[in-house]
């Protein structure tokens, strides 16, 4: 630890002061952070006072300029800032390259919107490591100590503990944070305890990094199974979810020793989406114009507000809810019958205002998704503002309407200026005395997040001990154990386990090109799954079929897009199936007419695409099975589903001798599987599709409502199913959850 950065004093029976500019006070024989400069002990300051009462004594001496600040969320940071990075920065109006300084220094942009716009709630995106984490949030937390009122930075961070994102092997060291499944995959162990390890983690090491609010858990409930952040979520069934968003902000919340649960080892949850992003029509999802309606044609909105009413809301431990909820970007059609209005959901009074503060009296922090205020793009195919049903509106108007409705934060808005216009026009509409207590009411649930995790009393790490906590030997053995627990085995026909060094061939994907998340174009892919080194720990691998034991083949869910320009110039609407199945189908099932619709870019209202033919960028992966089963004869052809969403599995099941399912694992833990080193024990927490003719013919809202695929060997492919070398598994979990 650099003593010079800042001090650190011992209380005798309270927490830990540290200090870099900060006077510091000692009364009563303990000592307390002079953060206002002023020389006495403000109530704020004082930490023996509960939060509540220290939050609402802060927010009345704050002006309205840094309640504002208070109220943005920053845009993504990198650290460091590299030039072609997709956020840009510089470093005393340098690129990093050319500024000499460290990794972990800030930005001028960060400096600027920490002391001008009084920005205290930044969202980290890249970390090159957890020493430059650490060096970075202390510098963060110095420059805003010496800011007035010495109010701390709130780092958050979207999840970045999902092992597809990591190498192929499992690794150690303290170079980044522990690997574990996605959440798909944590339900798929069909295990409270793996979901309450995997909260234990995270919070451990995002404190470690200077994190303290994950965005997360997503505990939408996944009825759509086209929708791609599907994978994200716990899957489809509504108890397991409920029960899982519980556990993991329990587990991510909870200080141990604390009567009230908070303390320095807490990390705020920011539970998403409000009231559910799972039922996006078609499976488009509202991150993209063409996708922002969320339907309801089953009439089942309430069980998809169950994770948070019932579970989220709820929690079994000492902090009570979650600290903070983010809604969806999607317009959820049809669900305000009071007013009749199809906005966004922050937009909504209806669902954010009437609903989610009044019927279920949430009081906790509601923080907009990312980018929903600023103009949209004249292109419905684009990656733009999201102020779906607000078009009309100013930017200040928008805000304005937000908080009128209760929401508390602005996600990705880094400047004040709205704001203070929002509150001027708020002042002439509902008088400045109503304006000023609605604006405290947001700086104190804010605040209160920040001395909840004792930041105000020491926000400073040691770098070093940062260090020997992320990717700890410890807590990346259990997540890869986590990941091992994850995998579904759905089929096997004597072809597992592989015993001994035996030679396997293993073919390259090709991924056609494709749009991007950014709706960028991605040229086509050439991609070895798995390096040779990796395989060679298990066994040999051969180039040629004919020289194998057996087959071993990566494929993942196809790869397909519910908009494409191309029909649109072409005169058709844009719209077009997004497909489960890897060949082209005729969506001759889809709906006439879409449920949602309507858009200034647009002379239509029907988005539906009944007769298209939707494709998919990897209908190669299927090649890929049909020709190694061909090549390999008799030998048997293991086939490792890298599944995204639930997959129509029909066109391949037959050519694959074991079928393997797995949300997100490092390469490393299929090989252990594989081998026989461990087992299969994971459950499908969904239902795989007969065919696109049930997805089609499904309501978007409704759990369980398509025909499951039944195997060769009389096998459904529903909820709850999965093997291990005995066969179908029948244990307690199976029973545990009723369709």
């Amino acid at each position: 630890m650099d003593e010079k950065d800042f001090r650190i004093y011992k209380n005798p029976d309270g927490p830990d002061i540290g200090a870099a500019s900060a006077p510091v006070l000692e009364v009563d024989g303990l000592y307390f952070k002079d953060l206002a400069g002023t020389g006495e002990l403000l109530p704020y300051e004082d930490w023996r006072l509960d939060d509540d009462t220290r939050a609402k004594d802060l927010a009345k001496r704050l002006s309205l300029e840094e309640i504002a600040g208070l109220m943005l969320y920053s845009p993504h940071q990198m650290v460091p800032t590299l030039p072609g990075e997709p956020f840009k920065a510089t470093y005393g109006g340098k690129a990093f390259p050319e500024s000499g300084l460290e990794k972990w220094a800030l930005t001028d942009q960060q400096k600027h919107f920490l002391e001008k716009d009084h920005v205290r709630h930044v969202l980290a995106m890249k970390l090159e490591s957890g020493e430059v984490a650490a060096r970075w949030s202390n510098g963060l937390q110095r420059f805003a100590e010496s800011l007035p009122w010495g109010i701390p930075v709130n780092i958050s961070s979207d999840p970045r503990h999902g092992a597809s994102k990591a190498g192929a092997e499992f690794k150690s060291g303290a170079d980044d944070v522990s690997k574990w499944p996605e959440g798909m995959g944590i339900a798929a162990t069909f295990s409270p305890e793996v979901c309450k390890a995997f909260g234990e983690a995270i919070a451990e090491e995002y404190r470690a990094l200077g994190i303290t609010t994950a965005l997360s858990p997503q505990v939408d409930l996944a009825t759509e199974p086209r929708w791609m952040r599907f994978e994200d979520t716990f899957g489809t069934h509504p108890d397991m979810v409920t029960e899982l968003g519980r556990i993991y902000c329990d587990s991510l919340q909870t200080t141990e020793g604390q009567a009230d649960g908070w303390g320095k080892n807490s990390v705020c949850a920011m539970a998403k989406h409000w009231p559910g992003g799972g039922p996006c029509e078609a499976g488009r999802d509202a991150h993209y114009p063409f996708g922002k309606f969320a339907v309801y044609p089953g009439q089942n909105a309430k069980e998809h507000r169950k994770p948070f009413t019932q579970g989220v809301f709820k929690l079994d431990g000492p902090t009570g809810m979650a600290a903070a909820v983010m809604p969806y970007y999607t317009i959820s059609w049809g669900l305000d019958k009071e007013n009749g209005k199809n906005v966004g959901n922050s937009y909504s009074r209806y669902l954010i205002h009437d609903m989610l503060r009044g019927t279920y009296q949430y009081d906790g922090i509601v923080c907009t998704d990312w980018g929903i205020t600023a103009d949209p793009l004249p292109d419905i195919d684009s990656f733009s503002s999201r102020c779906y049903g607000v078009e009309d509106l100013t930017v200040a108007e928008r805000h304005l309407l937000a908080i009128e409705n209760g929401v508390d934060q602005f996600g990705g808005n880094s400047e004040i200026g709205p704001i203070l216009e929002a509150y001027r026009i708020g002042c002439e509409r509902h008088g400045e005395e109503a304006m000023r207590a609605r604006m405290e009411e947001s700086a104190v649930r804010l605040l209160k997040n920040i001395f909840r995790c004792g930041l105000f009393e020491n926000p400073y790490l040691d770098p070093e001990e940062s260090v020997r906590v992320i990717g700890s030997r410890r807590l990346c053995e259990a997540g890869f154990e986590a990941q091992l627990k994850s995998v579904v085995m759905v089929k096997n026909q004597g072809a597992l386990p592989v015993a001994g060094k035996k030679s396997v061939y293993i073919p390259t994907r090709t991924i056609k090109a494709r749009k991007g998340f950014f709706r960028q174009p991605m040229p086509e892919q050439q991609v070895d799954p798995v390096s040779n080194a990796l395989v060679g720990k298990y066994f040999q691998r051969v180039q040629r079929p004919e020289d194998a034991d057996f087959a071993l083949v990566f494929i993942e869910s196809p790869l397909s897009d519910g908009y494409s320009s191309e029909d649109r110039a072409e005169g058709g609407n844009g719209y077009m199936p997004i497909s489960l199945q890897y060949r082209p189908y005729r969506a001759d099932a889809a709906r006439e007419e879409s449920i949602g619709g309507g858009d200034f870019r647009e002379d239509f209202t029907n988005r539906g695409y009944k007769g298209k033919v939707g494709t998919v960028a990897n209908e190669s992966d299927l090649d890929l099975v049909l020709d190694t089963k061909a090549a390999m004869g008799d030998k048997p052809v293991i086939v490792c589903l890298r599944m995204h969403n639930p997959t129509v599995v029909s066109e391949l099941e037959a050519a694959a001798d074991a079928i393997l399912i797995d949300f997100g694992v490092q390469a490393q833990a299929v090989f252990e599987l594989v081998s026989g080193k461990a087992e299969p024990s994971g459950l499908l927490p969904v239902q795989m599709p007969a065919n696109m003719e049930t997805v089609e013919k499904h309501c978007e809202d409704v759990p369980f409502d398509m025909e499951p695929y039944v195997d060769s060997a009389g096998h459904a492919y529903d909820f709850a199913f999965g093997m291990d070398w005995s066969g179908v598994i029948e244990d307690g979990r199976v029973r545990r959850f009723k369709k």
